[in-house]
């Protein structure tokens, strides 16, 4: 590289100015070196995302990084009621570490409470954060720029005499060529003569730039793509969207000399300013705020305290003196390192949330090792109970910051921000930024877009590109993995170009987000470390810098995290309250343990040998029960039959690819099927737990301690370096364990089968310390549905109020599988959300689809008349009492197709039919209440007629289901098939549990009812088509499998809501029903010729006689070849002495939809079948 450099390229964009920017910053030393260019400026679109890692990169290169920044300046004050006009770009670089703290108090300028108007900064502020920056005066585009393009010149002069004034000799007036077509484009035409005049007259130097979007211009087509991408633009369109040139490209010193051949200066000052610049961003130690005056005393203080607190309460695992010795221990470790601060921030705010009620979670990941924070309260598991490591969390031979994941409820996770903000001041607490990569799939359907390529075209060939993990592989990859996409490009010019494109622009960021759970705490105000930036949708400002790079610029960062079954315990405990009962008594009455004192309805203090939770695991009863409701787990549950919560936390840690496999060891070994294996027995003991498998990595380290002598520090080095497969590593790791082992008594070859042992499992080994506290969390759960079934089910089924896919599964396991006492929607009982009365679950009016717990809230607030739950009594009532204009015309319709008016009309079509009159008649009630007119009559309201509510007939027994299922997402009521039911007995055709019952004797074929709720059509790698039918019946939903001949055959039928019979081939798998399709037909044409059903119809109205007969003389016209019955009539009206039967005394057609019509007749009670 030369060591007299003729020019530098000082305005740049990387991958960081977000769909703009296609520099990749990895990328960036190498181009450097290439083009033998000793220095560079990265000058991102508003932005210093990049500023460290840049910094790091390049230095590490040897290359002098330049850090800036261009912003957008607002140059000219809008007018009241007029437009604002857009702000334009000046280059800032910083030239010392003063000119850096100015570029972040600029950047803080540019996003932090800017009200949601574009990120920009006043000329103001730039004065007041001026000092040690280098300013570009942005060229053609640039504020001064677009002023003498307007033919402003005087207004140009005052804001270019403002700048100078500014910066002084560090303003330059910048100059642009990017020739096209023979001749430099408008905009630098117009402006390079005045801004050279200009120059000449105030002194000021001038300065050439190259405004740099991408590294060559072979790419200038796939860049316009992505500006395209970034504006909502096509590139086929001619008018009104932003273009560059080809020129835009990072270009050689000599084509730069070339270009401004006749103003040497302009590039010479290139090279002057890259030695002004004398600052690049630098890493720090972590900075914490100052806790306490003395944090090692305070630690030690609150250590000791909570110890001696926590063991007044807990059964001891160990005498006491191992505890203390065991804190003293940790304590120093803590101090050493320089920590104490870290805890006792962490301890605060976890205090301050476990004081408010706020549900904490009892620790995740390594840091539920430490006794200090079990003695702190920041974590709820006594490690030396299960066995926890110290050294796995903080290692004392490997320096480096502590990390406590903290679990919060989902919905009182926020509070416990805002108190971290209010205590150290909201400017020293922040969110971390995130980007999203413009991904290959994305790149795909994005590029398509742009192109204008049909949907179902871009669509398809997204889908050609798999999945690994949870990425799409790249498009090359993709290209040399499937023939057909190959194919495409090689039929089609157009696909070729956007498979093209797309591998040039895949990779690069797409978009700024905030991290879900980081969050930051400084010991100064945050833009005086790192730039900010703020998410629109976020209150809180976030570092520029993601999780990465934000730490090594000194920040710590604490996860505040949110997990909704903490909530869901919560609820489960408030319900159980609100039965007026404490946790620790049942439904009965009777208590399940004793609490110890003043911890009365904390769930932390359940014991961990209740039966009735065990019993629960081992017979797989496990929906909604934390970490084990897949069907996976369950199977694994069987098999193992849990006895304790140590195989609660093997299981956690097992059920993952890989340690999967040791789980039938594990089930048989436990289950006394199989005998332990002994690995040596010196180390049996420590694999004991695991049934003599290696399931931990803290095993993996105690292995590492007992046979081979390491300090535990020593073995957590060996178990990363064998986690991570660091071979170097390795190899210096086998001799000195080989060595350790042989003098404790282990023979070599031993040794090395014991090494070999641990670098398999390393890399499958689970951290213990996370496993135990999830799986305490999973026992928390168990407990609660084996001990609280309803009031726990009320508290899942709360949380996930608002997904009905999942409510049908969790009332499913209410109503059938726990067979608890429910009460259906109703205006009357329901409250927004689930609850708990006299041991039964009500469900929720919140529930119902498209209505919203808020607008539901409005009904139960107005059954409240002072203070008093008073029903509603009518219909009329309810509109009288409750704004039904607020509460929305969807939703109340949601109401009545559910039945939630049944209390006050059991005709739901009439309910549903009446609710126009009902509103409108409402709402003039309650303006009538709002305006403050006093009726002459009395109450507001009284003087105006109720609406008149035709009568009617009721929905038809299916439509009445068919309407309940649209509001509630499934059947409540009953089920369209329950009319069927005799007839399908007589064809012989199964229900779902007799079909699960047989399949658990061997496959078999059978036949089953069902109404079909969804399909999805598949194509396989063969181009065949198969598809996923979802059904129920009156037992339960299951999903079919249908291959392509069926599926030709039986498409018709398979529409949402038909009622079918399904031919099926059922096997268990895992204890898992598999269904496979082999013919589908309607039901109606299966039952139609089934004869000797009979009806018995109950009515309690005489008039319903006559138009009972009318649908049976209906039939008789109607129905031929359909089986025929007797028809009794049992009246119960109330003028006859009692209840009379009346035999007709012959035979009419029956089918279930002649009996649903008489059911659904006015004055019908019921209808059996004889």
């Amino acid at each position: 590289m030369t060591n007299s450099p003729r020019f530098i390229h000082l305005r740049t964009h990387s991958e960081y100015s977000l769909l703009e920017g296609a520099l990749r910053v990895k990328k960036l030393p190498a181009l450097c070196a290439d083009n033998k260019m000793p220095a560079m400026a990265l000058t991102d679109k508003n932005n210093m995302f990049a500023a460290l890692e840049y910094s790091v990169g390049m230095s590490g290169a040897g290359i002098q990084p330049i850090v800036g920044c261009q912003v957008d300046v607002t140059y000219v004050e809008s007018r009241p009621g007029e437009k604002a006009r857009a702000p334009a770009a000046v280059v800032l670089l910083a030239q010392t570490e003063t000119g850096y703290e100015n570029l972040m108090k600029l950047n803080s300028c540019l996003y932090i409470d800017n009200h949601d108007q574009l990120p920009q900064v006043t000329v103001d502020e730039l004065a007041q954060y001026g000092a040690d920056i280098i300013c570009l005066a942005g060229g053609s585009t640039g504020p001064v720029g677009q002023l003498l393009q307007a033919g402003q010149k005087p207004a140009a002069q005052a804001l270019m005499d403002r700048l100078a004034g500014i910066f002084g000799d560090r303003l330059y007036v910048e100059l642009q060529r990017h020739p096209v077509d023979g001749g430099l484009p408008e905009a630098e035409r117009l402006t390079e003569r005045p801004f050279v005049e200009m120059a000449y007259a105030m002194g000021l130097p001038l300065v050439a730039t190259n405004d740099v979007y991408f590294p060559a211009s072979k790419m200038y087509e796939a860049h316009d793509a992505l500006i395209c991408i970034a504006d909502g633009a096509y590139v086929d369109q001619q008018e009104g969207r932003r273009r560059l040139t080809p020129q835009h490209y990072f270009k050689s010193q000599a084509e730069m000399v070339a270009l401004f051949a006749d103003l040497p200066e302009a590039v010479e000052n290139t090279v002057e300013i890259a030695k002004r610049c004398a600052f690049q961003t630098y890493r720090r130690d972590p900075i914490l705020p100052k806790f306490a005056d003395d944090e090692i005393a305070e630690l030690r203080r609150q250590a000791e305290e909570g110890l001696r607190y926590r063991l007044s309460i807990i059964p001891h695992a160990v005498e006491v003196s191992e505890y203390e010795a065991r804190l003293d221990f940790e304590l120093k470790i803590i101090e050493g390192m320089g920590f104490p601060g870290y805890f006792l921030i962490v301890a605060d705010f976890i205090k301050w949330a476990k004081d408010e009620g706020i549900p904490v979670g009892p620790g995740r990941g390594s840091g539920a090792g430490s006794l200090v924070a079990y003695a702190l309260l920041i974590t709820d598991l006594d490690p030396l109970r299960y066995q926890l490591l110290f050294e796995r969390f903080l290692n004392p031979e490997r320096v480096s910051m502590p990390d406590f994941d903290i679990d919060f409820c989902m919905d009182r996770r926020e509070e416990v921000i805002r108190y971290v903000q209010g205590k150290y001041g909201r400017d020293k607490v922040g969110q971390i930024i995130t980007f999203g990569g413009l991904l290959s799939k994305a790149a795909v359907r994005d590029i398509g877009r742009v192109l204008q390529m049909p949907y179902g075209q871009v669509d398809r060939l997204s889908k050609l590109i798999p999945v690994e993990g949870v990425k799409p592989v790249s498009i090359e990859k993709a290209m040399a993995d499937e023939p057909r996409l190959r194919e495409e490009a090689k039929n089609e010019e157009v696909v070729a170009r956007l498979l093209d494109y797309g591998q040039q622009v895949e990779g690069l960021l797409r978009n700024a987000s905030t991290h879900a759970a980081g969050v930051v705490i400084g010991d100064r105000p945050l833009d005086q470390l790192v730039p900010l930036y703020q998410d629109p949708r976020s209150d809180m400002p976030a570092t520029q810098f993601n999780m990465k790079w934000v730490e090594q610029a000194g920040l710590v960062k604490f996860d505040f995290l949110g997990l909704k079954t903490l909530t869901v315990i919560q609820n489960a405990v408030d319900q159980i309250k609100a039965s007026g009962r404490h946790l620790h008594i049942a439904a009965d009455g009777s208590e399940l343990f004793e609490p110890p004192q003043g911890l009365i309805d904390d769930i932390a203090t359940i014991p961990l040998d209740d039966e009735a939770s065990y019993k629960l695991y081992a017979s797989a009863k496990t929906v909604a029960v934390f970490q084990v409701e897949s069907s996976g787990m369950m199977d694994a549950l069987k098999r193992m039959k849990p006895t304790c919560i140590e195989d609660i936390v093997a299981l956690v840690a097992l059920y993952r690819p890989g340690p999967m496999e040791n789980i039938p060891t594990y089930c048989e070994v436990k289950n006394g099927q199989k005998e332990l294996e002994s690995v040596h027995p010196l180390i049996d003991h420590i694999l004991e737990e695991t049934q003599g498998i290696i399931v931990y990595q803290e095993q993996v380290m105690q292995i590492a301690q007992v046979m081979a002598g390491y300090s535990l520090g020593g073995a957590d080095l060996l178990r990363r370096a064998m986690g991570k497969k660091i071979a170097e590593e390795m190899a210096k790791e086998r001799p000195k364990f080989e060595k350790g082992a042989q003098e404790n008594g282990v023979e070599k070859k031993k040794a090395s089968e014991v090494f070999d042992l641990l670098e398999k499992f390393a890399n499958y080994g689970f951290n213990k310390s996370h496993a135990a506290a999830y799986a305490v969390v999973s026992y928390q759960t168990a407990w609660l549905k084996a001990n609280h079934p309803v009031e726990f089910m009320a508290g899942v089924m709360n949380c996930d109020i608002h997904l009905t896919d999942k409510l049908g599964v969790y009332f499913e396991e209410v109503r059938k599988r726990l067979d608890l006492p429910w009460v259906p929607p109703c205006v009357n009982r329901s409250d927004a959300t689930f609850k708990v009365v006299e041991g039964a679950l009500v469900y929720a009016l919140g529930a119902l689809k498209n209505v919203g717990v808020e607008a539901m809230k409005l009904i139960t607030e107005g059954r409240m008349v002072d203070g008093v739950e008073r029903p509603f009594s009518t219909l009329f009532d309810l509109a009288r009492r409750v704004d039904m204009k607020r509460v929305g015309k969807r939703p109340l319709e949601m109401l009545a197709r559910s039945g939630a008016f049944d209390q006050l009309d059991p005709n739901r079509r009439r309910v549903f039919d009446a609710l126009d009159g009902l509103v409108g008649y409402s709402a003039a009630i309650h303006e009538q209440k709002s305006s403050n007119q006093v009726s002459l009559f009395g109450e507001a309201g009284d003087d105006l007629p109720e609406p008149r509510i035709v009568p009617m007939d009721d929905w038809l027994p299916a439509e009445r289901l068919s309407e309940e299922f649209k509001a509630v997402g499934f059947y409540l009521s009953g089920h369209p098939l329950d009319d069927y039911m005799a007839a399908l007995k007589r064809k012989d055709i199964k229900t779902l549990d007799q079909v699960h019952e047989r399949a658990e004797r061997g496959a078999h074929v059978a036949k089953l009812a069902g109404v079909v709720a969804g399909v999805q059509i598949r194509k396989s790698a063969r181009g065949n088509r198969f598809a996923f039918a979802q059904l129920s019946d009156t037992t339960g939903g299951y999903e079919i499998t249908i291959f392509s001949d069926t599926l030709e055959k039986a498409q018709d039928h398979l529409v949402t809501g038909a009622k079918v019979i399904v031919t099926v081939e059922a096997t268990l798998e895992s204890d898992q029903l598999k269904l496979l399709g082999r013919s589908i037909a309607p039901i109606d044409t299966v039952v139609a010729d089934v004869g000797g059903m009979g009806l018995k119809i109950f009515v309690d109205d005489i008039d319903a006689v006559s138009a009972v007969a009318s649908v049976l003389e209906g039939a008789v016209k109607a129905a031929q070849n359909v089986g025929r019955g007797p028809v009794q009539f049992c009246l119960m009206d109330s003028s006859l002495p009692g209840e009379v039967e009346i035999d007709l005394g012959q035979d009419f057609p029956v089918t279930p939809q002649i009996k649903g019509a008489i059911k659904s007749l006015m004055g019908v009670m019921e209808v059996e079948d004889l």
